[in-house]
């Protein structure tokens, strides 16, 4: 007789980049441009995203909803059909070498407990699908582009999946799914991530960005770094599914 899952109704939001992989959005946008069909425009492509690096990390920095309106309008006159295709040489080039090695025991550990398996990314959807296959999730939750006549806008579709929105997200899914979100995890590397942490009851800081690492100690959070050798991190870090300490905490991002 198979056992009965330790967990019910129960979920893990996962962040992608940063959190589960070691690249982010701005690679696979440098991707994108350095496969265009045309040499000359993808050479053109390239240099721009060299320079426009510094402006995506100060927009990023002050807001990331600001950040995902300057950085996805890049996208601008891009053929969806194209940018799907590449989707998937991005994440067999790109993407699957920079999976944290303990990323994917970790969700094998969670899913095992009976915990429902979703990613929660600022990337865009077809970027994440390959990705949300490979490590065997249930559900996918990321940005999408807007496109007409099957080309793209530059812009997002609402609702953009960053920051504070993601905890709104969160509940929205966790009522259609009748989540109980008091008994689910969340993980995260960034601090501005905090609001998605603070609506579940089990927030772990998973290589985490140096303020949140000491948000994480100042809460008593369980911290993992999914880079290091399993044997080594099981015997310094809690376990993905360690029981955490229940503290309530504010709803409001911390000064």
């Amino acid at each position: 007789m198979q056992p009965q899952p330790k967990y019910k109704n129960s979920a893990a939001f996962y962040d992608v980049d940063g959190t589960l992989i070691k690249i982010n959005i701005v690679h696979a946008f440098a991707f994108y441009a350095s496969r265009h069909a045309s040499l000359a425009v993808s050479a053109r492509n390239s240099i721009k995203t060299a320079l426009s690096i510094p402006v995506f990390w100060a927009a990023d920095k002050l807001s990331r909803k600001w950040f995902n309106e300057i950085f996805y309008r890049s996208y601008a006159g891009a053929s969806e059909d194209r940018l799907i295709v590449l989707a998937e040489e991005l994440f067999e080039d790109v993407i699957k070498p920079n999976i944290y090695p303990r990323a994917q025991a970790l969700i094998d550990e969670s899913r095992r407990a009976g915990v429902r398996q979703v990613l929660i990314s600022g990337a865009l959807d077809f970027t994440m699908r390959p990705l949300a296959r490979y490590l065997g999730v249930d559900d996918l939750i990321a940005n999408k582009l807007e496109f007409v006549d099957n080309y793209a806008t530059g812009k997002l579709k609402k609702p953009f999946v960053a920051g504070a929105t993601k905890a709104d997200i969160m509940r929205a899914y966790a009522k259609q799914h009748a989540i109980d979100l008091a008994e689910s995890w969340a993980y995260t590397d960034s601090f501005s991530d905090y609001p998605m942490l603070a609506v579940v009851g089990h927030p772990t800081a998973c290589n985490p960005d140096l303020r949140l690492r000491s948000l994480a100690r100042s809460y008593d959070w369980p911290v993992l770094d999914l880079d290091e050798a399993p044997d080594r991190s099981v015997a310094r870090r809690p376990q993905g599914l360690a029981p955490a300490r229940r503290i309530r905490v504010r709803p409001a991002q911390p000064e």
